[in-house]
């Protein structure tokens, strides 16, 4: 079979990775025979340029944790999105082999969380709700900027207290405030499932909605603490499916 669309993911490690799945059954449904998808996993970036110039038909990756925000100064441009997060996802390969980076985390979190809250904010408006993100990541970039754009005003909760984020100590302070948590880090994910985000769990209530970007497995434990405490709860994997739509939608534009 000739290949003349090569697809992949890069990051370390990619073992918890759904993409090549995902990609692989996308090109046998719509008979994309002429596609395929690779993981590439490395262990550093120093391969990285190697690796675009000497994959044959290489159209564009996916990038994942922990080179989000590392890759970019390989990068011969950024779409606005991804400039203002900070971070990018996917990489399209240009017709001169120039490599330009893409978001779609935004899209795909901010569609989702719209999503969410339809049936409580009708007609998209938020007001009143704030939120606390956990997490300062890359991951967690995409959701500020999503969150700005929706005029929705946030707290980043971190492990370590700067100028721009609150320590999870200080969670309490916030909780009645801020009805929208979102989890951006990778604590509870799978095979580390016994993990969640160190708050205070007697904080949470029925007026609260609780997002998880983790998507594996189903129901997190920090799901389930907060959905025992009678808050509505979302796993990330309508955000993984959506990104993932959007990543081929940015690689197909001419």
């Amino acid at each position: 079979m000739s290949i003349s669309a090569q697809y992949g993911l890069i990051g370390y490690p990619l073992s918890h990775s759904f993409s090549k799945k995902y990609f692989t059954e996308k090109f046998e449904k719509e008979q994309l025979s002429h596609c395929h998808y690779e993981l590439y996993e490395l262990p550093t970036l120093q391969n990285f340029s190697s690796l675009v110039a000497n994959t044959p038909n290489l159209k564009g990756l996916n990038v994942t944790i922990p080179y989000k925000q590392s890759v970019i100064p390989f990068l011969d441009s950024l779409d606005e999105k991804a400039q203002r997060i900070s971070a990018v996802n996917v990489i399209k390969v240009l017709t001169n082999n120039k490599l330009r980076g893409y978001n779609s985390d935004y899209w795909g979190f901010q569609q989702s969380l719209k999503n969410f809250l339809a049936k409580d904010f009708p007609n998209e408006q938020y007001n009143g709700l704030n939120a606390l993100i956990l997490g300062s990541g890359g991951a967690s970039k995409a959701v500020q900027v999503a969150l700005q754009d929706l005029e929705i005003p946030f707290i980043v909760v971190s492990r370590q207290l700067t100028e721009t984020t609150i320590s999870y100590e200080q969670f309490t302070h916030y909780q009645d405030s801020c009805r929208l948590l979102i989890n951006t880090t990778p604590l509870g994910m799978y095979p580390e499932i016994n993990a969640c985000p160190p708050i205070n769990y007697d904080c949470i209530s029925p007026h609260h909605f609780v997002l998880d970007l983790v998507y594996n497995p189903e129901m997190t434990l920090f799901m389930q603490k907060c959905h025992e405490k009678g808050a509505k709860v979302q796993n990330g994997l309508e955000m993984l499916y959506l990104q993932a739509e959007k990543a081929w939608e940015i690689w197909q534009k001419i």
